[in-house]
């Protein structure tokens, strides 16, 4: 998810009373929501660093305690305050926690088990960035400064009056919509699998978020081809609506992009694969080579990709990758 999101689910935990464990347990939480988000220091290595370790080992089960550790002693230096370190450790856990159970819910995804494995999880049920997800959390903000001001007219004195109380409501409201999303993402991959694609019924199925939590872009993978389907839980599903992304046989140009670091990166991160191929009009009779992300984007607006130049000796001339404008996640 993103950082405005994060940050404030982190100063919600805080008001609902974990902020009381000890001295500077607000910092600690907001910090702590975000601090998995550290390796954000890899984009200025390029996007080829960044997509290898952006939610690399720090967002991994393993490494929770070593994040909370680290948030504990940043606030300790900087706020230069004693703290309750037990106690202070738990809440930057908790904080920590809830940064990786929100990464888990988007498309992205989250590498949990590093570094045993690279095996990617991701519930597919929310965008990175969900204007929904936002009102709900700025609600929790808005009410209790609305509650302050008008008790400053009547003349109350109380400065946190209602926190805690808008602060469990705004979480619980927020678990709900992502509980309702995650029947509703049920819903339309239980549509896309139930029908055939060009006579071919498929061998997985999954469905992507948008902003709308009734519409998802619905993907089929058949054995030659991926299906990209609008699925509009308010109305009739309609095959004919698809459009169908034919899978480029595996030739010896794309043998050779495959070696170059562009496509390794890609390849361990990529769920939905599509090799394109389509000859260049040049003196060498070059092939391009993409390697496109359906998550993330299509053959027209590739989102995440891959893409090489290989010459008619199978020599790659230029490899890229690039993360394009994908589509809102």
């Amino acid at each position: 998810m993103d950082n405005l999101t994060h940050s404030l689910v982190g100063l919600f935990l805080a008001r609902t009373g974990f902020r009381e464990l000890t001295p500077r347990g607000t910092a600690i939480l907001v910090l702590a929501a975000n601090a998995p988000d550290f390796d954000v220091v890899s984009w200025f290595g390029g996007t080829l660093t960044y997509i290898q370790w952006h939610r690399h080992i720090t967002h991994s089960l393993i490494a929770m305690p070593v994040m909370a550790l680290l948030t504990v002693a940043i606030v300790r230096v900087l706020g230069r305050a004693p703290l309750r370190w037990l106690q202070a450790f738990l809440i930057a856990l908790l904080g920590v926690v809830s940064h990786l159970l929100l990464d888990l819910t988007n498309v992205y995804g989250v590498r949990l088990l590093l570094p045993f494995t690279g095996q990617w999880f991701h519930l597919d049920i929310t965008p990175v960035i969900d204007l929904t997800i936002w009102a709900i959390l700025l609600l929790g903000i808005a009410a209790p400064a609305l509650a302050r001001l008008v008790g400053s007219e009547i003349g109350e004195k109380r400065p946190n009056a209602g926190q805690g109380g808008w602060a469990v409501t705004a979480l619980l409201l927020l678990s709900l919509y992502d509980y309702g999303r995650s029947i509703l993402h049920t819903r339309a991959i239980a549509t896309v699998d139930a029908h055939r694609y060009n006579g071919l019924t498929p061998r997985r199925s999954g469905a992507f978020p948008t902003a709308n939590p009734l519409v998802w872009t619905g993907t089929a993978e058949l054995s030659n081809a991926y299906i990209q389907v609008p699925v509009d839980l308010r109305a009739n599903f309609h095959v004919n609506d698809a459009e169908t992304y034919y899978k480029a046989e595996r030739t010896s140009a794309i043998e050779a992009a495959l070696r170059t670091l562009p496509f390794q990166r890609l390849l361990q991160f990529v769920q939905y694969p599509l090799w394109l191929t389509e000859p260049m009009l040049d003196e060498k009779h070059s092939t391009r080579v993409r390697l496109v992300d359906l998550r993330f984007g299509n053959p027209r607006a590739t989102g995440f990709a891959a893409t090489a130049i290989v010459d008619e000796r199978n020599q790659v001339l230029d490899s890229t990758f690039g993360m394009g404008v994908p589509r809102l996640k």
